[in-house]
């Protein structure tokens, strides 16, 4: 069976990533806006301890609405989990509240960055550790350890987050997640509004903290290039539905995939106009 598939499976089977056991595992949800806006339709996928997984696809796919749903941030916005489960090393926790999925190890790095601008860069590292209970020591351990993954950081620590560049506010954000000492971290657009150097800086970061913490991480990311370079595993969405998932160096390959999303072909690269009408015509929505 080719490592990159078209999504045809039955009703609450993950699209599972070969390799671990997944540590997250969403099993054919629906989401619901206001009682009437079908906005996910049976998103099955799975994150496996350890690894980093790329969820793709355009603005509007439903990338952010499975982070939410997972992290359980929905019921703010009017949206409910009205089908399938969520499971956290084989425990159901789409009914815990946001406050018990840190404290089980699962925070969302929300896109845009949000960081309390009145803070500091350090109050702002701090309050992610407001959860803990095992003592400032630990916790000055960890914002040591933020520090030497963010330099940056470290040299802004008493700058107020509100006068920072977004570079600055995005490792804030990213390192405030660390200081929950998360198992798993939903990371949503970190490239948003940010120059291609430091995106490229940012990801190695995340790229480092993955392989030395063994923190897992899925990330919602429409800069599809980057997103398979550091990820192991990716899946597709396409107007909240997991249309292609694969390992990612075969989703690299993938000509739908580097036609579509990478504006590429075995030519080299379209135009807009190429790439709109392969929109129309793609094989796994026919």
């Amino acid at each position: 069976m080719n490592n990159v598939a078209v999504a045809e499976r039955l009703p609450g089977q993950p699209a599972a990533a070969q390799g671990s056991p997944p540590q997250l595992s969403v099993n054919n949800i629906e989401v619901i806006y206001d009682h009437v806006i079908l906005v996910l339709k049976g998103v099955s996928l799975s994150v496996p301890k350890g690894e980093i997984v790329a969820l793709l696809g355009a603005n509007g796919a439903g990338k952010t609405t499975t982070l939410k749903a997972i992290s359980n941030l929905l019921r703010a916005e009017r949206g409910e989990v009205t089908k399938g489960s969520i499971e956290l090393e084989g425990e159901r926790v789409q009914d815990l509240s946001p406050n018990d999925l840190v404290r089980r190890g699962v925070i969302q790095v929300m896109e845009g960055r949000h960081c309390f601008e009145h803070l500091t860069i350090e109050e702002n590292l701090m309050t992610g550790a407001y959860t803990r209970t095992d003592g400032r020591a630990a916790i000055e351990q960890d914002l040591a350890m933020v520090y030497d993954y963010f330099p940056r950081l470290k040299e802004r620590r008493f700058s107020q987050a509100g006068y920072t560049s977004g570079g600055e506010q995005q490792m804030c954000a990213i390192g405030r997640a660390l200081m929950s000492r998360p198992k798993v971290v939903l990371l949503d657009e970190p490239s948003m509004g940010l120059a291609p150097q430091l995106v490229e800086q940012i990801f190695e970061i995340v790229k480092r903290i993955n392989e030395e913490s063994g923190v897992s991480i899925l990330l919602a990311e429409q800069n599809t290039n980057i997103a398979l370079k550091y990820a192991r595993y990716g899946y597709i969405l396409e107007n909240g539905r997991v249309v292609m998932d694969g390992e990612a160096a075969a989703l690299r390959e993938n000509e739908d995939v580097k036609e579509f999303y990478l504006g590429l072909s075995a030519s080299g690269r379209r135009s807009y106009r190429d790439v709109k009408h392969y929109r129309r015509r793609k094989r796994w929505l026919g």
